[in-house]
């Protein structure tokens, strides 16, 4: 079983610290156990609880009328919520709740049966992208088991790969762009997107995949020729060299512009040399991809 945090429940809820505690005083629906150290912490049960009544709680119930109902209640009320944006919500929270049980199957249901009312590419931008933002956090500070990430990566894997391998379009840009990661960057979800949303605009896709010499990366884009490079970097080993990495870009291709997004982008102050570009926004990189 996990154990959480009064902050990764924050994180992962919206509901600030000092409120949790405020309804743990006032309410009976938290009960946190307490370390020899005397610190706060949370099982699945609670964090799955607090994700329910802070939807409810958002969407327009009191908190004192929540705490009220029995859990059976709480879950019926949180189906019939019929904003689109509540609905979302939910989907991703039982995507949370699903992947701390380790309940793939549940998992892999669900993202289904979205998929199958939504489409794969609603189903990335509206859910996965949120479940991710959301479960990164808990990965980061090493709240979750490595075996419940890969569990689930590996599901959602397999969704975009059979997203990639059953579209088309119509149009034909006569632009290709080459998909990799560096060496030491094994996390491709955000790659394998780019690749559908590619795909599915007609745009030839060459994809390296993750873990990638630079070298390998120069053979192929002096037989290849592509437009563009393109690299989501999430979360590399220890071991990457951001600076470097984006040095030899720009020692070794200086030819080819090279396209970076992801969490290394988002508050890397320095001066970005050619040809390298950052993309360090989704609503960026559709930019981009629609003025190909």
């Amino acid at each position: 079983m996990n154990s959480f945090t009064i902050k990764d429940l924050e994180n992962l809820s919206g509901i600030k610290a000092h409120t949790l505690r405020i309804w743990e005083q006032r309410y009976n629906f938290l009960k946190p156990e307490r370390t020899f150290t005397n610190i706060r912490y949370y099982s699945n049960n609670e964090l799955k609880t607090i994700l329910n009544i802070a939807l409810l709680n958002k969407y327009g119930y009191k908190v004192s009328h929540i705490d009220k109902m029995t859990n059976t209640e709480i879950r019926e009320k949180v189906l019939t919520l019929n904003q689109q944006e509540a609905q979302q919500e939910r989907i991703v929270n039982e995507l949370v709740q699903h992947m701390v049980d380790l309940n793939t199957k549940a998992f892999e249901e669900t993202l289904s049966s979205y998929i199958l009312a939504r489409g794969i590419e609603r189903t990335i931008t509206q859910i996965i992208f949120k479940y991710m933002e959301k479960i990164g956090i808990l990965w980061l500070t090493n709240h979750i088991n490595p075996a419940q990430e890969h569990l689930v990566t590996n599901i959602i894997r397999q969704k975009l790969i059979v997203g990639i391998e059953g579209v088309s379009s119509p149009l034909k840009i006569n632009k290709t762009i080459l998909l990799f990661l560096p060496e030491a960057e094994y996390h491709e979800m955000g790659l394998l997107f780019m690749y559908y949303l590619l795909k599915s605009r007609g745009i030839e896709v060459i994809y390296l995949g993750t873990n990638v010499p630079l070298a390998d990366v120069g053979y192929v884009v002096k037989v290849k020729k592509p437009d563009f490079l393109y690299c989501h970097i999430t979360r590399p080993g220890q071991n990457f060299n951001f600076d470097k990495f984006l040095a030899n870009i720009s020692k070794n291709l200086a030819e080819t512009p090279c396209i970076i997004s992801g969490q290394l982008t988002q508050n890397y102050e320095k001066k970005i040399q050619p040809p390298v570009m950052f993309k360090r926004s989704f609503s960026e990189v559709m930019d981009f991809i629609s003025n190909l």
